[in-house]
C-alpha cells in the first residue's frame, strides 16, 4: 500500500466512521460531531480568562474514555474531541486580550499592546476580525507543515537510528525540555528527575514493585491521569486561589465596548497584512517543532519581528498603540506553534506542550495507538492501522481548520460575555470537574488522594518557580525510556556503553551535555 492509499483510509476512517445520527438521510459520523463540539467548546474556553485548552482538555479526557470506552473505534472520536479543544482555545484567547486588556494565557500579553488601544478607538471588532483572520492562517500553514514533515521524520528516524541511538535521542529530547522550558536548568533537571521517579513507583518485576514501600496501593503505581492532571490543573488551581486571596482588587473593564468604525476587512487591508503574518508563521512552525519552547516565546519573536518591519514603513498608528499588524504577527505567530508541536509528537513519541501531553495520555489510555517512529512504518501490503489513525488525525485538523474558517469567527466574537465570569467562582468548578472526571475514570479513591497530592506538588513547584512540564512529560516518557534502554543493552550484548556505541548515538549524548552546559551559562533573569 502507498502512502495516497493510506491517505484515502484516513480520510474515511473519520467520514464513514461510527455513525451519530443521520441528516437527508447521509450518516454523520461520531467524530465529526466531536471535531465540531471540541472546537465550540475550545473557543468558550480560550474566550476565558483563568482557563486555557490544556484544562479544558484534562478534564474532557476521562469523562470521554468513560463514554467511548478503550476499543479502537474510541480513538478518531476522543481525539478529535482534544484536537477541536486545542484548535479552538488557540483562537479564542484573543478575545478577553481584545476586549478587556486580560490576556488569558501569556502568549496572549503581546496581543493586548495593539487588539486593546484599537478597542478604545471603536474597532474592537475589526481587531477580532484581523485576530482571527491571522491565527486561522497562521494554523492552516502549521498543519500543513505537520502533515508533509511529520511522516519524513519518523521515517528518517525508523531507518536509521537503532535501539542505542533512540535511547540516546530520549536522553536528549529530556535534557532539552528540561533546560529550555525553566530559566534555570537547574530547576528544569530537578523537575525531570521528580517525573522519572514518580513513573518507577511500582515498575519493575512483578513481583517486586519497585519503590512501593510494601505497601498494596503504591505497589501499582500512580494513575497516569492522577499525576498529570494534579501537577498541571489542580497545582494551578491552587496557585490562582492562592493568588486571589492575596489580590482581592480585580481589574473592571472600561465599560461597554462602543463599535463606531467599519468592521470589515478590506483586500487591500488582508494584503498589507499578509507579509506579517507569513513572516510569524514561519516563525511559529519553526519554534512549535522543538519540544519544550511553547508558543510564549514564538507571540514575542513574531511581534519583535513585525516591530522592525513596522517600523521601516514609516505607518501610524504606531505599533502597541493600535496597530492591526501588532495583532497579525503575534496571533499568527502562537497559533502556528499548535500544528508544529505535534510533529516531535507524532515522528518520536515526544510531547513538546501541555496540548500534546494530553494527546498522548488518550492514545495510551485508550490503546491501539503509539505515536512514535513506527506510527508510518508501511507493512507491504498489509495494512497498518496506526499509519490509518495518523492520516485520520490529519483529517481531523484540516475539519477543524475548515471550522474555523468557517464558523470560528462568529463564534470567537460572540463569546465576549465569558471574559466577566469572576475567577473566584470559575476555578472552584474547575476543581470540581477535575476531581470528578478522575473519578469517573479510576472509581477508586486512592486516585483522589493521589490527584490532590501530586496537586500540592505542582503548587510547591510553582511557587518555587519550578516548571511543572519537564514533570509530566518524564512521567509519561519514564517507561518508554527505560523499555527502550533495556533492550539496547540487551541488543549491544549487555554493554554497558552502549548509549556511546555508534557515531549518532555519541553525538546525541555530545548534544545533550552541550544543552545542560550552555544553559548553565545562560545569564540569570534579573529579579522582578
Amino acid at each position: 500500500m502507498g502512502w495516497l492509499d493510506y491517505v484515502w483510509l484516513g480520510i474515511l476512517a473519520v467520514f464513514q466512521g461510527p455513525e451519530m445520527f443521520s441528516l437527508f438521510g447521509i450518516g454523520i459520523s461520531v467524530t465529526l460531531v466531536m471535531i465540531l463540539m471540541g472546537f465550540l467548546l475550545g473557543i468558550a474556553v480560550g474566550s476565558t480568562p483563568g482557563l486555557a485548552g490544556p484544562m479544558a482538555m484534562a478534564i474532557a479526557l476521562p469523562i470521554l474514555i468513560s463514554i467511548f470506552g478503550f476499543t479502537p473505534d474510541a480513538l478518531l472520536p476522543v481525539m478529535g474531541f482534544l484536537l477541536g479543544i486545542m484548535k479552538g482555545a488557540t483562537i479564542g484567547g484573543a478575545v478577553p486580550a481584545i476586549l478587556f486588556n486580560t490576556p488569558g494565557t501569556p502568549d496572549a500579553y503581546m496581543t493586548t499592546l495593539d487588539g486593546y488601544p484599537m478597542t478604545r478607538r471603536g474597532e474592537a471588532k475589526k481587531a477580532l476580525r484581523v485576530a482571527h483572520f491571522s491565527s486561522a492562517s497562521g494554523d492552516t500553514f502549521s498543519d500543513i507543515v505537520l502533515i508533509l514533515c511529520a511522516p519524513f521524520l519518523a521515517v528518517v528516524v525508523e531507518r536509521y537510528l537503532d535501539l542505542p541511538e533512540k535511547a540516546a535521542l530520549l536522553i536528549l529530547s529530556l535534557a532539552f525540555i528540561a533546560a529550555v522550558i525553566s530559566n534555570s536548568v537547574g530547576k528544569g533537571l530537578i523537575s525531570l528527575g521528580l517525573g522519572l521517579l514518580a513513573a518507577y513507583v511500582g515498575t519493575g518485576e512483578d513481583f517486586y514493585p519497585r519503590l512501593s514501600l510494601d505497601t498494596q496501593v503504591l505497589a501499582q503505581g500512580f494513575p497516569v491521569a492522577a499525576v498529570v492532571l494534579g501537577v498541571l490543573i489542580v497545582g494551578e488551581v491552587f496557585c490562582r486561589l492562592e493568588d486571589i486571596r492575596r489580590d482581592r482588587r480585580l481589574k473592571s473593564s472600561s465599560g461597554d465596548i462602543v463599535q463606531a468604525k467599519a468592521t470589515r476587512l478590506s483586500g487591500a487591508e488582508l494584503r498589507g497584512l499578509m507579509p506579517y503574518i507569513g513572516r510569524s508563521a514561519i516563525i511559529g512552525t519553526a519554534i512549535g517543532a522543538l519540544p519544550g519552547i511553547g508558543s510564549t516565546l514564538a507571540a514575542t519573536l513574531g511581534y519583535a519581528s513585525a516591530q522592525r518591519r513596522y517600523r521601516r514603513s514609516g505607518k501610524t498608528p504606531k505599533m502597541g498603540d493600535g496597530a492591526p499588524e501588532g495583532i497579525a504577527a503575534t496571533e499568527a505567530a502562537n497559533s502556528s506553534v499548535s500544528g508544529a508541536n505535534l510533529i516531535p509528537v507524532l515522528s518520536l513519541g515526544i510531547p513538546g506542550n501541555a496540548a500534546a501531553v494530553f494527546l498522548i495520555l488518550a492514545a495510551e489510555t485508550i490503546g491501539g495507538f503509539n505515536p512514535g517512529p513506527s506510527v508510518f512504518r508501511q507493512m507491504g501490503d498489509a495494512v497498518n492501522p496506526e499509519m490509518v489513525i495518523a492520516f485520520g488525525l490529519f483529517t481531523c485538523m484540516m475539519i477543524a481548520n475548515l471550522l474555523n474558517w468557517t464558523i470560528g469567527g462568529v463564534f470567537m466574537r460572540s463569546m465576549g460575555f465569558m471574559s466577566r465570569i469572576p475567577k473566584h467562582v470559575l476555578l472552584p468548578v474547575v476543581l470540581l470537574l477535575t476531581l470528578t472526571s478522575i473519578y469517573v475514570q479510576e472509581t477508586r479513591m486512592a486516585a483522589i488522594w493521589f490527584t490532590v497530592a501530586f496537586g500540592i506538588l505542582g503548587y510547591a513547584m510553582r511557587r518555587l518557580g519550578i516548571s511543572p512540564l519537564p514533570f509530566v512529560i518524564a512521567f509519561i516518557l519514564g517507561g518508554n525510556l527505560e523499555q527502550t534502554a533495556r533492550q539496547a543493552f540487551a541488543a549491544t550484548g549487555c554493554d554497558p556503553l552502549f548509549l556511546v556505541s555508534s557515531a549518532v548515538s555519541i553525538l546525541f549524548m555530545a548534544l545533550t551535555a552541550s544543552i545542560i552546559v550552555l544553559s548553565l551559562k545562560r545569564p540569570k533573569e534579573a529579579p522582578e
